[in-house]
């Protein structure tokens, strides 16, 4: 069981002594990576040019650019809506960056009241994430928006 409480408190003081976004992002990543199990990937995408582009991440390769409305950080992303999905393969237009991933969970990040970005995590398992992780990761995510400068 994750304590989301915990990592919330984490990343804040992490992002005190320095709240720029490239090390409070890894520092994140790190930290969900490392404090939730059954993950192959978490990390960001950051809104650049129309589009999300690769940020900080723990994990495999990943895909460097994803248009807004494709796949489901795209979706997440151009809805502003947090997506939970438990059959990756069963997504339109799922854009599989790691064929090992089969479940997913992407939140969208904020700045002055606009989709800036949003956080995703991958699962090999299908069905990995509860509306306890979706909750406790908006929660982190909200975190976020506080304390880093983007």
């Amino acid at each position: 069981m994750t304590d989301y409480k915990l990592m919330t408190e984490q990343i804040k003081a992490l992002a005190k002594s320095e709240p720029n976004f490239i090390p409070v992002l890894s520092n994140a990543s790190a930290l969900i990576y490392e404090n939730m199990s059954d993950l192959n990937w978490a990390g960001f995408y950051l809104m650049d040019k129309g589009s999300l582009l690769l940020g900080p991440f723990q994990g495999k390769v990943a895909c460097i650019r994803i248009a807004l409305g494709k796949g489901v950080c795209g979706t997440a992303a151009g809805n502003d809506e947090t997506l939970v999905v438990k059959n990756v393969h069963e997504f339109p237009g799922h854009i599989a960056c790691d064929c090992a991933s089969n479940s997913e969970i992407v939140v969208p990040i904020h700045k002055d009241g606009r989709v800036m970005g949003v956080l995703d995590i991958d699962s090999p398992s299908l069905g990995r994430f509860s509306d306890e992780d979706k909750e406790g990761l908006e929660g982190f995510v909200r975190a976020l928006e506080e304390v880093t400068e983007f």
